[in-house]
């Protein structure tokens, strides 16, 4: 299943901006691999002085911002899950900012979070690996809009493109 194949009807327009990172083409699968890999790559790359940098005051570190990505997956890939298997209720959004607060992101270690965010990625891999054609196109309700399960997997790897995005503009 290729990004193309998402109709409007699959997301909110808020997630519109995640997925217009990703081309047309691409698969769900090899893509959320490719990303999880070019992610891991970044975060390696990024020098150990620059993980408790804020680019301006109020801002997360890099070391927070690696802990939303992590937490926001283990949202999306619930929210798939649920979706996948017909879930009628409406699921709600999460206080990112919140969840960063009460993380404890700027007590961890840089490698342990990489670590981390592969593991939680191939975990969900694992997990849209399972789903058949219909439970991919399943509809459920997040944050009081439409989402596909299928579409939840092209708008995680859109999320982690748009922090690397920030995280290269704004923080290195």
């Amino acid at each position: 299943m290729k990004r193309s194949d998402l109709t409007p009807s699959e997301y909110g327009e808020f997630y519109g901006g995640y997925l217009n990172r990703i081309e047309g083409d691409a698969e769900l699968i090899p893509s959320l691999e490719n990303n999880t890999e070019e992610m891991v790559r970044f975060l390696k790359s990024i020098p150990a002085n620059k993980w408790s940098h804020r680019y301006q005051p109020g801002k997360w570190s890099i070391l927070e911002m690696v802990q939303h990505l992590i937490d926001t997956e283990r949202i999306f890939q619930y929210r798939a899950l649920s979706f996948a298997r017909n879930e009628q209720n409406p699921l709600p959004g999460f206080d990112h900012d919140m969840y960063v607060q009460q993380s404890a992101g700027d007590h961890r270690k840089a490698g342990e979070l990489i670590k981390e965010f592969r593991a939680v990625r191939t975990s969900g891999v694992f997990m849209f690996k399972s789903f058949t054609d219909d439970m991919y196109r399943n509809i459920g309700v997040m944050n009081e809009a439409n989402a596909s399960a299928r579409a939840i997997g092209f708008i995680m790897i859109g999320h982690a493109l748009h922090h690397k995005e920030i995280l290269s503009n704004r923080y290195l």
